[in-house]
């Protein structure tokens, strides 16, 4: 392709500010106009999006601007952004050549202009399917590293439980908790999913968590002797549950809370007392924080897959008209695995 070349650019744009639950409609996907050229003299490049991520927390990203408290609101009418896997086609950076491939926040389109190249990340590994990069060694990948190693500082034998438990986060916490000598328990949402946290990942035990009436006795049910390391993904009952099963100085990880990110009204917790009498700690993170380590994680990650210590299952959309569709089906567990969206290989 040749630079300053103007091509068309397929793009999902947000259309409704969401309340509620979010519907395929308060997306769309348009197509204007792209030239492949950086501004004058500008350290900025232009890529070709390949691999998007689907994540939850994209969904605080569409809500209005006044009750967006994490994350800054998208606009509506413009592009979605969020963690990909890219190909620069344009350079006006000397860090970055035509070729090179990336990882970092870029457009739901086909071609970006990313003017901070700074935040992108090249992609050490081209040998791995380059998918791998928008999970277990992308964002999703780094979420479950610093949660479970820096946040929770796991010891051999003691029992970790998992929520969410196959999604792209989850997977891999519970083989990094049994390759740390671990006891794992994991929820999800379908016996399906069961099967896959047992016989795919390794887990010790896993249940359906909509086929238990009471969460609180399923709990004591996998810990007889209570959790020492819960990492949490889905908030609201599960959480409450959880807190009656802590052991003493118990560890929980605060990464997300996906079933409270379309409530209008998010849930109460109730057993936080717990907390005090247990002398449990608590602590919600933001990835975003810790890059700095990411060689350092991605260098361990790949070494044990390349070993097969550890195995990634991923769910993929085919095109960029599938995304509208792959991110809600997040919210209503229908992706088994990490959720992307593919747009080109290569």
């Amino acid at each position: 392709m040749a630079e300053g070349e103007a091509r068309p650019n397929k793009k999902v744009v947000l259309r409704n500010y969401v309340d509620g639950f979010l519907k395929e409609n308060d997306m769309e996907v348009v197509t204007d106009t792209v030239r492949l050229q950086v501004p004058y003299e500008s350290t900025a490049v232009i890529v070709k999006n390949l691999y998007l991520s689907c994540d939850p927390y994209m969904r605080m990203r569409m809500a209005r601007p006044d009750q967006s408290s994490e994350f800054p609101s998208f606009v509506l009418g413009s592009v979605m952004t969020g963690y990909g896997v890219a190909k620069v086609v344009v350079s006006g950076h000397k860090d970055f050549k035509v070729g090179d491939l990336v990882l970092g926040i870029t457009g739901w389109e086909e071609y970006s202009l990313i003017s901070d190249p700074n935040s992108l990340i090249k992609i050490n590994h081209p040998e791995l399917p380059l998918s791998y990069y928008t999970g277990i060694l992308g964002m999703p990948g780094m979420t479950a590293y610093i949660g479970f190693y820096e946040i929770c500082a796991p010891k051999q034998g003691e029992f970790v439980f998992v929520s969410a438990a196959s999604g792209a986060v989850g997977q891999l916490v519970g083989q990094f908790a049994k390759l740390a000598g671990c006891y794992v328990v994991g929820s999800a949402g379908s016996d399906e999913k069961v099967t896959l946290l047992e016989e795919k990942f390794g887990f010790d035990d896993a249940f359906n968590y909509k086929k238990e009436r009471d969460l609180n006795a399923a709990l004591k049910r996998c810990f007889p002797e209570g959790i020492d390391i819960y990492f949490e993904n889905v908030g609201g009952a599960m959480l409450d549950a959880v807190l009656l099963n802590m052991r003493n100085c118990g560890r929980i990880a605060a990464c997300g809370m996906v079933s409270q990110y379309n409530l209008e009204k998010p849930e109460g917790v109730h057993n936080l007392i717990n907390i005090v009498s247990k002398r449990v700690r608590m602590e919600g993170f933001v990835v975003l924080d810790h890059f700095s380590k990411y060689r350092k994680f991605e260098e361990m990650v790949v070494q044990h897959l390349k070993s097969g210590k550890i195995t990634y299952v991923e769910d993929i959309a085919e095109g960029l008209e599938s995304a509208p569709t792959a991110l809600v089906g997040l919210f209503k567990g229908k992706n088994v695995g990490k959720q992307l969206v593919v747009i080109a290989r290569e």
